[in-house]
Formats: C-alpha cells, structure tokens, sequence
C-alpha cells in the first residue's frame, strides 16, 4: 500500500533511528487478527501490506474465534497488537478475550483494538470504561488509511511498553545474577556463570555464546566457557585466522570497547592484573537499543564482580602460601617423610570426592570444605616442629616416655593454629588444618589421643586424615619399617574400620581402590 505524504510523517522519525544492523531482517511484528469472518481477514492483509515500522515488517496471525484468539496469544507471548471482533460464537466473545488476555494469560503489554460491526451490542463509552483496550473502531471506521494509522499507533505504544518491561526485568535478573556471580570463586565456574546471565538478559536459550581471557591485549585467548557450536574451542580446537568472529575479539580487546557487528556481537570487559575478558553471543535478531543499554549496565557489575574474584583468588593464594610454609616448616625438619603430605592432600581430596558423590556427611560437606580440606590436610603433622630431633629421627621403636613425647605434636599442632584460627571466622584452610592436626590421631571408638573422643565427636575432616595418613605411611617405607603392598595395607585398614576408622570413610577408600581411582603416585614403587 503506497503511503501519501500525510502519513509518511509517522515513520520518518524512525528512519534516522535505523543503523546498518538494523537494515537487516529483524524479528517482525506480530499482529493477531481475531475475527470469524474470513473476508475481513484478507482486507486487513491487504492493506496492511508491505508496511515496515523501525525496520520491522509485519507478521499477521489469524483466529476465527475467541476461544482460538485466547490459545494464539498463549502460544505467542510477543504479539504486540491484537484486533478483536466484539460478535463471533457469542455476542461478547471479543469483550470476553479481553477479560481472558488480562487476567488469565496476565499479558498487559499487548495492545488491543475492538472492532465490531455491531456497535448497537457493545456501546463504546461503556466498552472503553470498563474493559482494558487500547482503540474501539466499527469495521467501516478501519479502512486502508486508518487501519494504517492505528497499526503503527499501537506499534508505537507496545514498543514503549514493551522497553520498559525488558528494562525492569533485565535489571532485576543483572542484579540477581551479579549477586550470584560475587559467590563463584573459580574463574572458569564464574565466566560460565556470565554467560547464563548474558543468556538470560537476551533470553538466548540454546544459541551460541562463549567467554574468553586475554592478557596483556595479545593477540591470543583462552576459552573460558563456551556453548551450542563453540564448546569444542573448549578442548583446544582454535578460530581459523580469517574468521570474522576472531577479528572481531581481537578488535573488541586491542580498542578495550564492546564490538557490534551482526552477528557478531563481543562485550569487552575489563579486567584487573593486565587481564581483559571478551563474550561473544550470536542473537537472532539485531539487538534492540534497550538490550545494549542492559548489556552496558551488566558489563559494569561484571567488571566489579571480577575486581571481587581477582581478590578472592588473592586472598585464596596467600592463605595456600600460608599452609604450604608451615608444612614444609614440618617437612624440613623431618625430612624422612618425603612427598608424604603431598599424597595425603590428594588422597584426602579424592576421598572428600567420593563421600560428596555418595551424599555421606551433606551437612558438613559443602563448598568451602570440599575446596579446602584437602590443602589444609597437609598441615596434620604441623605440631613435630616441636618434637625433640633426638625422639623425630630416632630409627627403632619409641621407648613409652618418647612416645608420650611425639604425641605431644597433635595438641601442639592444634595449639599452633588455633591462635590464627581465633582471628578469621568461617571455614578457612587454617581452620580445617587445626581441626587435623589436633584429632588425626583419634579413634573411632574413642581409643585414640590426645583428647579420647569418638565418633562424630571428631571432626570429619580429622577422621578423613586419620585414615588417609595410616594408609599412606603403611604403604612407603620409614626409618622404622619396610613399605607393605597395598593387599597388607587395605587388610590392615578393612579390619579397624568400626574401631580406629569411620566405616563411611573405610567404605569410600574401598571403592577408590576397587575402581583404580587412587593417585597414581600414590602406587609408585614405595622403596623410590
């Protein structure tokens, strides 16, 4: 339908409006026509036809009844305008769709306009007072013109509407995803989580998105997390050079600025230590001006929500610096024990591993104890720095009075930590080391030192050690015996489960070895 000048003037605000982006196809309209005459289905088409509104056609939907009407607009959630006859199968189907649209489907973005060719059974005043439309018109009123100028309106205010819903939601999700994203501590965990939420903002579902770090603008990445099409860049598979998406990264990094070329949309995001961090997302549809102001909004909390991760990661690696000096305080001066603490944290992990996958322990085993027992593990014999050399290095069997002496080194280690315990609340690798150190030498059934607990009395993370430590000292040789074989270890162990073992940790290191699942150095030649 050609346009005259008097209604040209309603688009050309637009125009100006349209970038190069947006003179690609973009997602149409949807316009649902309710009506049981077919007649006035096929004049609305034609004189709605080739009319393009902010570079977006038209997309008409039909039904032939209200009850039809109703399950179109459940089925489609975007429809932006809805014309509704008043007379179809009842004489107020219309004005029932409408009650139906707003209060059970609660759509109150759509725009709708009554059109009847009865005005006699629908009064206007009393319709437009008490029913929520946007336009009543009688079928003569809607000719080619003004069917026009109604379309477009209605376009207008559902754009409107429709900006400031996704403005409010997306808001709401940037907030609840940047909280979320400030409680992951792994940089792989936190750019998958990135994603989720960019997905979520653009309600991307399955398309393709991924996360990259760079250092220092080079010229070169890492995939973080990836989705759809690009996971295999997950195992090492690479961009071909000439790859539009690769320039596109590389630019998005070298110009630190957010990169739009569709479909190849990059958010930069700004990173600290010389670190900078890219997101590609292949939308359907060129993005709407309010989604790159959401997408502005998010990139500015993710760059505070990393600032938090850099020094979560800080903070994790001074505490680990911390262990891993007061153990080799230990290791130097017994010397004897070799790479022993470093196969009891793997061991320990492994072990928390299996307990964790079988559900044992959930009230004690969350996310914090899972990351750091098995580092604080290696801190179990922190106390023999107090040990006389005379008693720490002698190759025979301990008289009872140096006996008594080495087992001063569990309380003494407890002590030792306890102090920096006191100054950090929470679960901190220090925390868990004091735990191990003062009861790895416990007993199940309360037969052990220094305090004679039992059972759950004793940390869960020092019964772990308990039997982690035994299993691993059996297994290689000391100053005062030969390696046993791991059949002689697993016999020794199997038969004090119940007394000197927590049975679920005995049951777990069963399953470790049954399935070939232990450390491998764990099983290296133990006379090496």
């Amino acid at each position: 339908m050609a346009l005259d000048h008097d209604e040209n003037w309603m688009l050309e605000d637009d125009e100006d409006e349209l970038s190069a982006s947006a003179a690609l196809v973009r997602q149409p309209w949807k316009l649902l026509i309710v009506d049981d005459e077919p007649d006035v289905h096929r004049a609305t088409i034609l004189a709605l036809k080739n009319i393009v509104f902010k570079g977006r056609s038209l997309e008409i939907l039909h039904a032939y009844s209200g009850q039809e009407g109703f399950d179109k607009l459940a089925e489609h959630h975007d429809i932006a305008l809805a014309i509704l006859d008043v007379v179809m199968e009842t004489d107020d189907a219309g004005l029932r769709l409408v009650r139906r649209i707003r209060d059970e489907l609660g759509n109150q973005l759509v725009r709708i306009v009554l059109r009847t060719g009865q005005p006699g059974h629908a009064p206007e005043q009393q319709v437009v007072l008490e029913y929520d439309i946007n336009d009543y018109k009688t079928k003569t009123e809607l000719v080619a013109n003004k069917i026009f100028t109604t379309v477009i309106a209605s376009l207008r205010s559902f754009e409107s509407l429709y900006a400031l819903e996704k403005s409010s939601q997306g808001l709401a999700k940037i907030l609840e995803g940047a909280t979320n994203l400030y409680q992951l501590h792994s940089l792989k965990e936190f750019a998958s989580g990135v994603l989720k939420q960019v997905g979520a903002i653009l309600n991307l579902g399955e398309y393709g998105m991924l996360c990259a770090q760079s250092k220092n603008n080079q010229q070169s990445f890492e995939v973080l997390a990836a989705t759809g099409p690009f996971t295999p860049l997950l195992d090492g598979n690479v961009l071909p050079e000439d790859s539009r998406l690769l320039i596109a990264l590389n630019t998005a990094l070298n110009s630190k600025c957010s990169q739009s070329d569709y479909p190849y949309e990059v958010l930069y995001i700004a990173g600290r230590n010389s670190y900078d961090f890219v997101v590609h997302f292949s939308p359907p549809w060129p993005l709407e001006v309010v989604d790159r102001n959401l997408l502005d909004i998010f990139c500015e909390r993710i760059s505070a929500a990393m600032d938090n991760l850099y020094l979560y990661q800080q903070l994790r690696r001074s505490q680990e610096a911390t262990v891993m000096a007061l153990a080799d305080l230990g290791e130097f001066r017994d010397q004897t024990t070799g790479d022993h603490v470093l196969r009891v944290q793997k061991l320990t992990d492994a072990i928390a591993g299996r307990l964790k996958a079988k559900n044992a322990f959930p009230e004690q085993m969350d996310n914090a104890f899972m990351e750091m027992v098995g580092m604080a593990s290696i801190l179990h014999d922190v106390g023999k720095v107090g040990t006389p050399d005379h008693i720490l290095f002698k190759p025979g069997k301990l008289t009872p009075e140096e006996r008594q002496i080495m087992d001063q080194h569990a309380p003494m280690g407890a002590a030792i930590l306890a102090r920096t315990v006191a100054l950090v609340k929470g679960t901190t690798y220090l925390s868990l080391g004091a735990e191990i150190a003062g009861g790895h030498h416990e007993h199940f059934d309360g037969n052990g030192y220094p305090l004679g607990i039992k059972g759950e009395e004793i940390p869960l993370s020092a019964r772990i050690v308990a039997l982690v430590d035994v299993f691993d000292a059996l297994l290689h040789k000391r100053p005062y015996k030969e390696p046993w074989t791991l059949d002689e270890t697993m016999a020794y162990v199997r038969e004090r489960s119940g007394s000197q073992f927590d049975p679920q940790i005995v049951a777990a290191l069963d399953e470790l070895v049954a399935e070939g699942l232990l450390p491998l150095d764990l099983l290296q030649d133990p006379s090496e």
